[in-house]
């Protein structure tokens, strides 16, 4: 087993993670490290070690040398955890369009706020949602990590759907953690709005569940609308041509603010790229 390989299967990653991209990177890195004037010494040796480390993991998460077109990742290898990590979009739906329509009806009995406050508040919060999707996909889902426990982290979060594009079941949050997360945030806003967050957060939280069912359309069918197509080609560009642009899933606002957005008119569509980030129909 070489020392990249060992790397990998020790950060709890698949073997192909890595590649010539891994190799130069680290490579550099560490020549940088070891030839740093200080008087060699054990404490230097191991030091440089590190840093190569570091390099490598770093270079893990910027590279597959093989995306998967079948199957999905093993996150864990205790299989209840591993069940956890999974969800389909119906359940998700199902679990939360029955707390949202409550949250909403208590904003209207119990606090007795208008029709229109309750709507213009919870369409603020679906805009600010695309915000914070934006926002976590560019900074934490593509996290350059440098640890193993950091790169375990991201690749758990995000990085598993890069290296499976194809695995349907990772595109939602599952449900234990999503109730943990989601209580979470309504508790924050409810400190932060009071009374405001029982209409702001049902509206927030519609956000994400756009934001899900578009990200599992973009990789089931085909843009049912022409205006629509940008959107799809941004994500499927982030995919196959870049991962530090076209951030934005249900919505591109914020790669245009932020200049983020591919250039859409320049950028030739690879088909045969795109047919690999597409769900296998399933065959009756």
């Amino acid at each position: 087993m070489t020392e990249v390989e060992w790397l990998v299967s020790d950060s709890g990653l698949p073997p192909d993670a890595s590649g010539p991209g891994l190799c130069i990177l680290s490579s550099v890195i560490c020549h940088l490290s070891s030839n740093i004037q200080q008087p060699t010494s054990p404490l230097h040796t191991i030091e440089s070690s590190i840093c190569c480390i570091f390099a490598q993991e770093l270079a893990i998460f910027m590279h597959f040398e093989k995306i998967h077109n079948k199957g999905q990742a093993r996150l864990f290898k205790n299989d209840f955890l591993e069940a956890l990590t999974k969800a389909n979009p119906l359940v998700i739906w199902g679990m939360y369009i029955p707390i949202l329509t409550y949250i909403i009806y208590l904003a209207a009995t119990r606090y007795g706020y208008s029709t229109a406050t309750i709507l213009l508040t919870f369409f603020g919060g679906v805009l600010f949602w695309s915000f914070f999707e934006y926002l976590a996909h560019r900074f934490i889902f593509h996290w350059i990590p440098k640890t193993p426990g950091a790169t375990k982290f991201v690749y758990t979060l995000h990085g598993n759907h890069h290296h499976y594009p194809r695995d349907r079941q990772r595109l939602f949050m599952p449900p234990v953690p999503s109730i943990i997360i989601s209580s979470t945030i309504f508790g924050i806003m409810y400190l932060i709005m009071g009374s405001w967050a029982f209409m702001f957060f049902p509206g927030f939280l519609f956000g994400y569940l756009m934001y899900g069912t578009m990200h599992y359309a973009i990789h089931a069918w085909n843009p049912p609308f022409k205006w629509m197509k940008p959107l799809w080609r941004n994500h499927h560009l982030h995919h196959y041509k870049n991962e530090h642009q076209g951030f934005g899933v249900s919505s591109t606002i914020w790669d245009h603010v932020f200049g983020t957005m591919f250039n859409l008119k320049q950028e030739k569509e690879d088909k045969e790229k795109v047919q690999e980030l597409m769900f296998e129909k399933k065959v009756p």
